[in-house]
């Protein structure tokens, strides 16, 4: 169960990106947010991200059009 969660549901790239960036700095380390977003594109997105900014993708998976993402702040 995440800490928090974002809708990012009808937001195309980069803002699904943007909004977990800055929900994420709120956060404390360990804590996890869940996004729900519908852009095709944020699988590759936030796989990215988390490469680059050393947050940890916890899962992600799809139900119907939604894509959903955990990831654990760690940096």
């Amino acid at each position: 169960m995440a800490d928090e969660t974002l809708d990012a549901k009808g937001l195309n790239c980069p803002l699904p990106i943007l909004k977990a960036k800055k929900a994420l700095a709120g956060m404390d380390n360990g804590k996890q947010l869940e996004i729900l977003a519908t852009d095709p594109g944020s699988v590759k997105d936030f796989e990215a991200f988390c490469r680059t900014t050393g947050n940890k993708m916890i899962e992600h998976d799809m139900d119907g059009s939604v894509y959903r993402f955990i990831i654990e702040r760690v940096a």
